[in-house]
């Protein structure tokens, strides 16, 4: 396989080199030139005003022995050939000491001119050539001649084919890194994986992702693969190996230890300058809540060092996304002014025209602001302008067979404990209540799902996924279908785990990476001093992610893609009503969320203190409401208690949001 991408390297080197060299050739027959043209300056200058002394001239050129190659010799003839006769004299010096050699001027002439010729071909041929190879699709090249490419596209499952390049290339890599440390040969190795794919397809009760390939070379099948073909480790590898199968021990050791030495040292100065009681212990909680920080930070940065980032595999919907996969992509939001609506429906025709496909459809999920009535005045006038909007976008890019564009909007519902007329839930009770649609429920959680809903709907009852946008939150141009791409290849389908009653392999929720949009961060000098670097990286395909690149998993933060059946399976009923107000963690964590680490959404940053604060406000106080999940037994559906089915690395994101909450105010303390 390296052989065949070092292919256009090698072609590419050998033009450089014939260019270097004609370069090379040319820039020293220049040199050849210039002197011709000093000395055939100084031969007419004399001839002009003292023919007598042109033999001095003469003898003094014999004495700086110039080059008689070709370039000099036809500059120096051109220059005074047809001039004073008196300059016949160097040319017949020059013509006898051309044939000592069995040369003469015109024999010179014409080789300075087929040479020309020739270097002027060979530089059009040489770039011509790095044209063609800069516009030629190599990766096809490679996949056509390769061997290994051949062989794993017997896939039983048939879903290498379809496969986007980075995770077919991911494939190949991982066998040829295989055979360099086994016996095998690359074609070998790819075969063995076939015939393991194959033997676990004719199995009935065989896990379907183990029929696919790829689950011998990057998920579990791995090290049964490399038994197979006796794959030979060094000691650092099998240390690595051993090390890894504790993730979780190694993390939080590290970070405990770290945490520890630094407190420590802290407590040891405090004691010896005379603090003790409860001024000590007061330190010390500071001081482990201060160092924790430097701690964490310290041991993220040394497994991201550690730990290589790795794509997850992905499906090639470039050219479409198959009906199988329909996805209705949603925006959960408020209608508050008629400018709002406005925005609303824009921003949505832009995320549209980004993301063209039959196979995707657009939604505002709305509620409107809270209030002291079900209904005030206001709600009418804003309910028929986003309805005329959503039927101006369906009318503007009609599709014969459905319609694009969509309204779901939810009527006001009393909420006893917060004494106020609200949208049930928020959030969560939006998203609810549309997969509950989806999914063909008769009735929503709280009653009649929706009491405005604008866009036949039947084209809906087979969406598979939802990706889910925040109201600022820019879909970029070609991200939707790499979103569904990376859900439906096999290897990230959810599975639940009946026992543990959470999704135990796989991933429900796909989570991107989010940076700031470039006039998000434009928009007050408060953006662009606290905002991150904002805009397109155009260096980095993948970045390091401490979760997903050593425990496999992410964190969801309420933009992605999910698969709407398995959410519900496991989040149906499983949280009580009003007592949480930010589930997006608690909801990762049940659902198992995975990072697409090269796939970026952009979003605003808050333009004043008051509004990041307020937004810092209600992460901390959602963060805060889920810590009984840090407990054996956790709140579910009315007074109910069930028990808590969190993983151990769950439980630690949980607490580390509520550590991280703390370390402010310790360390203004």
């Amino acid at each position: 396989l390296g052989e065949l991408w070092a292919i256009p390297i090698m072609l590419r080197l050998a033009l450089i080199e014939n260019l270097r060299r004609v370069g090379a050739r040319i820039a020293a027959d220049g040199t050849d030139r210039n002197r011709a043209d000093y000395w055939a300056d100084q031969m007419m200058e004399i001839a002009e005003k003292d023919p007598k002394s042109l033999i001095l001239a003469i003898s003094d050129m014999a004495r700086s022995s110039p080059p008689l190659v070709s370039s000099f010799v036809a500059e120096f003839a051109r220059r005074l050939q047809g001039q004073s006769p008196a300059l016949a004299l160097p040319l017949t010096w020059i013509e006898q000491r051309l044939s000592e050699s069995g040369l003469t001027i015109e024999q010179s002439v014409q080789a300075e001119n087929r040479q020309q010729a020739a270097d002027q071909v060979s530089i059009s041929n040489s770039i011509g050539s790095l044209r063609f190879l800069g516009a030629m699709d190599w990766r096809e090249f490679v996949e056509t001649m390769s061997v290994v490419e051949r062989t794993l596209r017997e896939d039983p499952g048939g879903v290498y084919g379809m496969m986007d390049f980075a995770t077919r290339d991911r494939y190949r890599h991982v066998v040829e890194k295989i055979a360099k440390s086994s016996r095998r040969s690359e074609s070998e190795v790819a075969r063995k994986a076939i015939q393991m794919a194959r033997e676990s397809a004719a199995k009935k009760d065989s896990d379907e992702r183990a029929a696919h390939v790829g689950f011998y070379l990057i998920d579990k099948g791995l090290p049964e693969l490399e038994r197979a073909v006796e794959i030979r480790r060094s000691i650092g590898e099998v240390l690595q190996k051993r090390i890894g199968r504790s993730p979780l021990l190694l993390y939080l050791g590290s970070i405990s230890l770290a945490t520890g030495i630094f407190s420590g040292s802290l407590l040891v100065k405090a004691h010896a300058s005379g603090v003790q009681g409860w001024s000590l212990a007061l330190t010390g909680v500071l001081s482990l809540l201060c160092t924790s920080h430097l701690a964490v930070a310290l041991v993220n940065w040394l497994a991201t060092l550690l730990a290589a980032p790795h794509l997850l595999p992905r499906m090639d919907f470039s050219g479409g996304i198959p009906p199988e996969s329909r996805t209705l992509v949603v925006i959960p939001t408020m209608l508050t002014s008629a400018q709002n609506v406005e925005d609303l429906v824009e921003a949505l025709e832009v995320r549209f025209l980004a993301n063209r496909d039959e196979n995707l459809r657009f939604a505002l999920v709305t509620d409107l602001r809270d209030a002291p009535e079900e209904t005030i005045p206001e709600d009418e006038p804003l309910l028929r302008l986003a309805r005329k909007r959503i039927e101006e976008l369906n009318k503007k890019y009609s599709d014969s067979k459905s319609d694009t564009f969509f309204l779901f909007h939810r009527p006001r519902r009393w909420n006893p404990r917060e004494r106020i007329w609200m949208g049930y839930e928020r959030k969560r009770g939006k998203l609810a209540e549309l997969n509950s649609l989806l999914l063909g429920g008769a009735q929503g959680i709280s009653g009649d799902r929706f009491s405005l809903i604008v866009g036949h709907t039947d084209i809906l009852s087979n969406v598979k996924y939802v990706i889910t946008l925040d109201t600022d939150t820019q879909l970029p141009r070609g991200s939707a279908w790499q979103f569904v791409g990376a859900m439906a290849h096999p290897l990230n389908r959810a599975r639940y785990d009946g026992g543990k009653e959470r999704v135990g392999e796989g991933y429900c929720i796909l989570q991107p990476r989010v940076a700031v949009s470039l006039p998000g961060i434009s928009r007050s000098r408060y953006a662009r001093l606290f905002g991150s670097e904002p805009g397109i990286d155009p260096y980095t395909r993948a970045v390091s992610d401490v979760y997903q690149d050593l425990f496999h998993e992410g964190s969801f933060i309420g933009k992605g893609i999910y698969d709407v059946g398995a959410f519900e399976r496991v989040l149906k009923e499983r949280f009580p009503e009003n007592r949480v107000l930010s589930h997006d963690l608690v909801e990762g964590c049940y659902a198992r969320a995975g990072l697409l680490s090269d796939l970026q959404l952009y979003e605003e940053y808050p333009s004043r203190y008051s509004a990041d604060v307020s937004r810092r406000h209600r992460w901390i106080r959602g963060d805060w409401q889920i810590a009984r999940w840090l407990l054996p037994r956790v709140p579910g559906p009315g007074a109910s208690r069930q028990k808590n089915p969190l993983s151990g690395l769950s439980r630690w994101k949980i607490f580390d949001n509520l550590r991280r909450s703390l370390v402010p105010p310790a360390l203004t303390l």
